[in-house]
C-alpha cells in the first residue's frame, strides 16, 4: 500500500505554498477560482484524504461524544442509546459507547482513558456502585478539567452538570393512584433497586400516593431490596403469606417476578390481582396477559441529553451557560395487567 497524499506533497508537485493548498481544498475565497480548480482536482486525482487527527488537535475539537451505560442488558439503555446516535449523527458526531458494569472502578478508568484527547464530552448513567458508595468526586474532577458531561436517569445532584430525568416521583405516584382508581385496597410495593436514586423516588410517590388517599401503609406489603438476589428470597413465598390486589413493581426484574408468581399461583390478572410495572421493553407487550407499564421514553432522554451537550461544546468559547435540568415525562400504558377505566 502507497504512501498517502499531504498538503506538502501537493504543494511540491504544484509549487506552490502549503498554506495555499490548505485554502484552495477548503474552497477560501482568498484562493482564485483557477488555482482551487487545479489543487482540488490534482488531489482529487491523487486520492487525497485529509488527516483527521491532525484537523482535531488544530480545532481542539474530535467531533466525538463519549457514551457510558451501567450494564447492557436493560433494555431501556438501548433506547436511550438510540435517541444519542440520531442526534449525534444529524449534527456530525461520531459516538463511543463504554459500559461500566455498575462498578465505581470500571466508570473511573473510562472516564480517564476517554478525556485524554479522545472524546468532546461524556453523556453517562451512574453505576449502582457510585450510587451506593455515594462517591462523585470523579465527575467532578472530569468537569474541571474542561470535558462537560451530561448526566441522565440516574444522577447525582451534588455534581454541577446538565442532566435529563424522567418524572419518577410523579409517575410513581400516578401508577399507585391508578389501581385505587380501579378497587384496589391492598397494593404491595416491589423494588430491587432501592440503591439507586430512581429507585427511592418511584418508593417515595407510591408512599406519597397512599398518604394522600388516606391508605396506612403495611410494612408487610412492601419489599425494598439493593439486589435481585435479596428480593428473590424475600419474594418467594410473599403471595401465599400476604392478601394483595394490587402491585406496583420499580423495575424490571421485580415486576417479571410478581407476574410469575401470580400465574404461578393462579391469581387472575387482572380481576384479583393488578399489576403495573416499571418498565417497557418489548416483552411487556407479548406478555400472556400483557403488562401495563410506566413507558420512560428512553429514545427521548437520549435526543435531550444529546441536545445538551452538543449545544454545550458548540458554545463554549461563549459567555458561560447555566446547568439545565431536563425532566421528560413518563407514560402510563395501559394493558390486560389492569383492570380498564
Amino acid at each position: 500500500m502507497g504512501s498517502k497524499t499531504t498538503l506538502k506533497q501537493i504543494a511540491l508537485n504544484l509549487g506552490v505554498s502549503v498554506s495555499t493548498v490548505s485554502k484552495a481544498l477548503n474552497n477560501s475565497p482568498e484562493i482564485s477560482t483557477p488555482t482551487k480548480i487545479k489543487i482540488q482536482e490534482f488531489a482529487k486525482l491523487n486520492n487525497y484524504k485529509p488527516n483527521i487527527t491532525a484537523l482535531n488537535l488544530k480545532n481542539r475539537s474530535t467531533k466525538t461524544i463519549g457514551v457510558i451505560i451501567p450494564n447492557i442488558l436493560n433494555s431501556f439503555f438501548a433506547k436511550v442509546f438510540s435517541g444519542i446516535e440520531k442526534i449525534a449523527d444529524e449534527k456530525g458526531y461520531h459516538v463511543i459507547t463504554c459500559i461500566s458494569n455498575e462498578s465505581l472502578e470500571k466508570e473511573i478508568q473510562t472516564l480517564q482513558m476517554l478525556s485524554n484527547g479522545t472524546i468532546d464530552g461524556f453523556i453517562l448513567s451512574i453505576s449502582e456502585e457510585s450510587q451506593k458508595e455515594n462517591q462523585f468526586d470523579h465527575f467532578t474532577e472530569i468537569i474541571n478539567e474542561g470535558t462537560p458531561i451530561v448526566m441522565f436517569d440516574r444522577v447525582a445532584e451534588k455534581v454541577k452538570c446538565d442532566k435529563v430525568i424522567v418524572d419518577d416521583y410523579d409517575s410513581a405516584i400516578e401508577a399507585t393512584n391508578f389501581l385505587i382508581k380501579t378497587g384496589c385496597k391492598n397494593i404491595a410495593l416491589f423494588s430491587s433497586i432501592d440503591n439507586l436514586s430512581v429507585g427511592k423516588l418511584r418508593a417515595k410517590g407510591y408512599f406519597e400516593a397512599l398518604s394522600k388517599n388516606n391508605i396506612l401503609n403495611n410494612p408487610d406489603l412492601v419489599i425494598l431490596t439493593e439486589n435481585e438476589e435479596d428480593f428473590d428470597i424475600k419474594a418467594k413465598d410473599f403471595l401465599n403469606n400476604q392478601e394483595i390486589d394490587g402491585v406496583f413493581a420499580l423495575d424490571e426484574h421485580s415486576t417479571l417476578t410478581i407476574m410469575k408468581m401470580g400465574l404461578k399461583n393462579s391469581r387472575k390478572i387482572p380481576e384479583e390481582l393488578s399489576i403495573i410495572g416499571f418498565a417497557d421493553g418489548v416483552w411487556s407487550r407479548r406478555l400472556t396477559p400483557s403488562l401495563s407499564t410506566i413507558s420512560q421514553h428512553g429514545p427521548e432522554i437520549g435526543e435531550a441529553a444529546a441536545r445538551l451537550l452538543i449545544e454545550r461544546l458548540e458554545h463554549k468559547e461563549k459567555e458561560e451557560r447555566k446547568y439545565k435540568t431536563v425532566v421528560i415525562k413518563t407514560e402510563l400504558r395501559q394493558r390486560d395487567s389492569t383492570i380498564k377505566i
